[in-house]
């Protein structure tokens, strides 16, 4: 069985409530859409198991040979920013049920 690679978990405090979030996916190139997608990132709250995939818009595409993006470049405003969003979208972080996906704009909101 091939084990797949995650990235390092963080922690960050929303609203009083402590929440875990790691980068699901990196920029990249979708060949579905044709188009540049940009990062998501996966949180769910610490208690809870349900989770939310945060996906933010293309940005600009990097240059050939560009470092890959690192969770820990992620500014926290940006992570909490989004994640208070996505609770005014809907999502219940304690509650059950499958993974929200839930699209941001670039500056979280």
């Amino acid at each position: 069985m091939a084990r797949t690679k995650q990235s390092p978990e963080f922690e960050i405090e929303v609203g009083g409530e402590p929440y875990v979030w790691r980068l699901q996916r990196q920029p990249q190139w979708s060949s579905d859409t044709a188009a540049w997608r940009g990062m998501a990132i996966a949180v769910r709250h610490r208690e809870g198991q349900r989770e939310a995939v945060l996906e933010f818009p293309a940005g600009t595409q990097p240059k050939y040979g560009a470092p890959q993006l690192k969770a820990s470049q992620i500014a926290p405003e940006l992570v909490a920013r989004a994640i208070a969003s996505a609770m005014v979208a809907g999502w219940e972080p304690l509650s059950r049920g499958k993974t929200v996906a839930i699209v941001v704009d670039a500056t979280g909101a």
